[in-house]
């Protein structure tokens, strides 16, 4: 398959971009650390030899009191554009263009000098925010224009706006953050002058061959949001402005809605982009869980939009345009929109990075250089672990066998692929194996390593990645056939009834209830999808919400756990709501402190805060976490061949993809 439209050449004019790729804005971490920015070129110069016809950056404060954190970056000194020219220049040597993305947090910040339209705190953060006065507003206008000027000077070759997400220029649009009865704010046109004088300063300041992105928020999903006539004028009246290309924007940060989980349908949200490039004359971009070339060039072939914007697919893949270009879409490493390695480590105030690619992010600290002395090396489990060490130690020159004892590859992602939602874990099934042709792993399915063909085929190193096992419960009548665990459950080898218990409430429990409540994955149906988290795509209401649709229910479930604290408070923190909100959609009896006693005829026995209880449920699924598969190992070690252990048989703990792939990757390096 080709992808004319993609790849299609975009021409603003002034310049033009070599194909219709936008990588957005992201930010990585890089940019606070000492010495971030080199290792930040390193990054964004391997996105521009991938083939991006635009980068846009993590965003940039133009004033102290805009930034997100303390010691986040902001531009609005001349001293400070030498750090950024390292950025600008190793993208220009690489063929690529590059915006800096301007954003004041407003009162998203996460420090005691917030700024705001008005005093009104976040739901998200700690802080409550000062109102600006009218000369701290115009002031912040200036400061975008003078922050925009040396953006220019520091070789950008534009800036991107960030006017949506809820941030500061969010929060002057919306009358639900905007309250000031001054000429910013009342009727919507003077909450839209905001914007627009902002936009217009900076095209002052900057002149008419750079490239002005404005992110423009098309759908708030908050109640008291805009208007879609609101933003069809507010769009107009920024083309009007000056701006090149209107970015789409969906939902502010403080939305009870998903937006770019691995759950949310492949391009959701391009409809909005193309009910709104109805009514412009200006390149407009689509955004939100694109991650393929095929539904790429789908939205821009069906003239949903012009170009479209992918982040974190770039973190999963640097090469993904030359691959598409190549005609090699099969080989590219799709991002899952899990978010648990870039997302969850950016709030966490961690290094970015990415679970299916643990290099990102790392380019100039995690590298695969030609081994000096080439291996034969047997690794035992093609899980995550397993399969990501073949690849990289058979890209360094090593000879690698890799064993599986089950008919194929995958190890728990086989099963995690199973949950409604979670569909994209194919992708990265499918890549590894086409990685594992590419690099000619000789792959043994069906068949077990143990001591004796170690030793036979003189291999040098043995590495064990052969995954966990479910952690049994040794408790009165659970020998019982209907007292079963989550893999049976998933592999389809036991049927479980209408009412079912779940034990362990941690990711695995979430897991299975989503399994056993929703009959259909509403991510394969994105207008069942829309109407299940009250998406009006009609759009007749402000924000675009209305009330949900909930599906019929399908089976009668518990998720008990045994700790008091928060039920999911173990799972990721950009994504444990909406797991937390799916159950109760389900409604999921969700029971904390709970004392297991027996299972019988009756049910499942439980205390709960001193009380006996009875469940009369037709199954019990234990969810209670794993232990590590360590058979053969003391066996493997008596070889006197090196071992090593990897993934879950080096640790059991919760379920984790992200230190499996990661740990394959730095032993790869090692030996």
């Amino acid at each position: 398959m080709s992808f004319p439209h993609l790849l299609e050449p975009l021409d603003l004019g002034f310049t033009q971009l070599k194909n219709r790729v936008l990588m957005g804005s992201m930010h990585t971490g890089l940019e606070e650390e000492k010495g971030g920015f080199e290792k930040l070129a390193a990054f964004y110069k391997e996105r521009a030899q991938g083939g991006v016809g635009l980068i846009v950056t993590g965003g940039i404060s133009p004033n102290l009191r805009g930034r997100l954190a303390p010691n986040a970056c902001q531009l609005s000194f001349p001293w400070q554009i030498k750090k950024h020219t390292i950025v600008t220049k190793a993208v220009h040597e690489a063929g690529g263009k590059i915006c800096m993305q301007l954003l004041h947090a407003g009162r998203y910040g996460y420090h005691p000098f917030t700024l705001a339209p008005s005093k009104i705190k976040s739901p998200i953060t700690p802080f409550t925010p000062s109102a600006m006065s009218s000369r701290q507003v115009a002031n912040t206008i200036k400061d975008y224009g003078a922050s925009a000027a040396l953006a220019k000077k520091a070789g950008y070759d534009g800036v991107e706006v960030m006017g949506s997400e809820g941030y500061l220029i969010n929060q002057f649009i919306s009358s639900r953050t905007n309250k000031r009865t001054d000429k910013w704010g009342g009727a919507f046109e003077n909450r839209a002058q905001f914007p627009v004088q902002i936009v217009k300063q900076i095209r002052e300041k900057v002149g008419t061959d750079f490239i002005i992105v404005f992110r423009l928020s098309m759908l708030d999903l908050v109640d008291n949001g805009s208007t879609w006539n609101e933003v069809v004028q507010l769009a107009k009246s920024l083309e009007a402005a000056g701006v090149t290309i209107i970015n789409t924007g969906i939902g502010w940060h403080e939305a009870r809605v998903p937006t770019i989980s691995t759950s949310v349908p492949r391009g959701a949200f391009a409809w909005v982009t193309e009910k709104l490039k109805q009514e412009m004359s200006i390149p407009l971009i689509a955004t939100n869980r694109i991650n393929t070339p095929e539904i790429a060039e789908s939205i821009i072939a069906s003239g949903q939009a012009d170009m479209v914007s992918m982040a974190r697919p770039f973190l999963a893949d640097p090469d993904f345009v030359n691959k598409a270009e190549a005609n090699t879409p099969e080989l590219i490493n799709t991002c899952i929109g899990c978010n648990q390695a870039c997302l969850d480590h950016t709030f966490a105030m961690k290094r970015a990075t990415c679970l299916v690619n643990p290099r990102a992010c790392y380019e100039t600290e995690l590298n695969f250089t030609p081994a000096k002395i080439n291996k034969r090396i047997a690794v035992m489990g093609a899980g995550p672990a397993g399969m990501a060490f073949a690849i990289y130690a058979a890209s360094r020159g090593h000879q690698v066998v890799l064993f599986e004892a089950k008919s194929e590859v995958g190890g728990q992602f086989n099963l995690a692929r199973k949950i409604p939602g979670k569909e994209e874990f194919d992708e990265t099934i499918r890549y590894f194996l086409n990685q594992i042709k590419l690099h000619d792993i000789e792959l043994r399915l069906n068949t077990k390593l143990d001591a004796s063909v170690a030793s036979a085929e003189k291999f040098d190193e043995i590495v064990m990645s052969a995954g966990v096992i479910p952690r049994p419960l040794d408790l009165p009548g659970f020998d019982n056939p209907k007292v079963v665990d989550y893999q049976k459950v998933l592999t389809g080898e036991v049927q479980v009834g209408k009412k079912v218990a779940l034990i362990g409430a941690g990711g695995i429990g979430f897991d299975m209830a989503h399994y056993l409540c929703e009959a259909e994955s509403t991510t394969l149906n994105p207008d069942k999808w829309l109407k299940q988290w009250g998406i009006d795509k009609d759009y007749q209401t402000a924000g675009g919400l209305t009330e949900p649709v909930a599906e019929d229910k399908n089976r009668e479930v518990f998720l008990l756990q045994r700790k008091t604290t928060k039920m999911g408070k173990g799972l990721g923190k950009t994504t444990g709501w909406i797991h937390r909100s799916v159950l109760k959609q389900h409604h999921v009896a969700m029971r904390t402190g709970v004392s297991y006693q027996k299972f019988d005829e009756q049910g499942l026995h439980i205390i709960v805060d001193n009380k006996p209880e009875v469940l009369e449920v037709d199954n019990v699924v234990l969810c209670a976490g794993q232990v590590s598969n360590t058979e053969l190992v003391e066996e493997m070690k008596a070889t006197g061949i090196p071992v090593h252990l990897i993934g879950g048989v080096d640790v059991a703990a919760e379920l984790d993809a992200k230190r499996a792939i990661r740990q394959g990757a730095e032993l790869a390096i090692a030996l």
